[in-house]
Formats: C-alpha cells, sequence, structure tokens
C-alpha cells in the first residue's frame, strides 16, 4: 500500500521561504513521477509542478522561478522548496505519486501572511 506523508507547512511572513517533504512508502520511488499541487480555500486543487524519474522538472506558471521540486531516492523523499512566498500561495499543498496522480499524501498546510 502506497503511503505519502507531507511535512514541513506552517505560517510564513510574504516573501518567506518553507521547504516541504513528502516521504513515500509501498512503492518504487525512483521510477515514479513525483508532483506537488495545492488547493487555496474555495478553489480547485491547482499543479505546482512534478519532478520525472530522471530528474526533470516541470512549473506551473505561477510558482516559476520561485519553486523548486527535488528528490531524493535513497530517503524516498520529494521536496518543495518554496521561495519569495506571496499571500496567494495560502493553501494545502498535497505530494502525489504517478503520471496518473494514483496516490495522494494528506497535505500540509502553508499560510502566507501579508
Amino acid at each position: 500500500q502506497v503511503q505519502l506523508v507531507e511535512s514541513g507547512g506552517g505560517l510564513v511572513q510574504a516573501g518567506g521561504s518553507l521547504r516541504l517533504s513528502c516521504v513515500a512508502s509501498g512503492m518504487l520511488f525512483s521510477i515514479n513521477r513525483m508532483g506537488w499541487s495545492r488547493q487555496a480555500p474555495g478553489k480547485q486543487r491547482e499543479l505546482v509542478g512534478y519532478i520525472s524519474s530522471d530528474g526533470n522538472t516541470m512549473y506551473a506558471d505561477s510558482v516559476k522561478g520561485r519553486f523548486t521540486i527535488s528528490r531524493d531516492n535513497a530517503k524516498k523523499t520529494v521536496y518543495l522548496q518554496m521561495d519569495s512566498l506571496k499571500p496567494e500561495g495560502t493553501a494545502v499543498y498535497y505530494c502525489y505519486a504517478g503520471v496518473r496522480a494514483s496516490s495522494w499524501g494528506q497535505g500540509t498546510q502553508v499560510t502566507v501572511s501579508s
């Protein structure tokens, strides 16, 4: 059974940084695409970005240049480094596994104060 556990969320001022982590178990981590999505209050979940098994990354335009996704296959962990955070980045952040996003974590709350 695949399990994804996010951590690292919290309260940060606008312009600040946070790093989220997502630890995976029950899956062949190294061969899977890993991604991050977020859901702000009253809005639909949106893709933040993902990292492929070969390390290639893709980002939503709204976070490009400010967010960085990386992975440590030995630790079965994917990271989301968020810099220059904006108040509109307030959301629950979820990690997911697979091209079809078949498995999801429980989410971690990020609140950016203005």
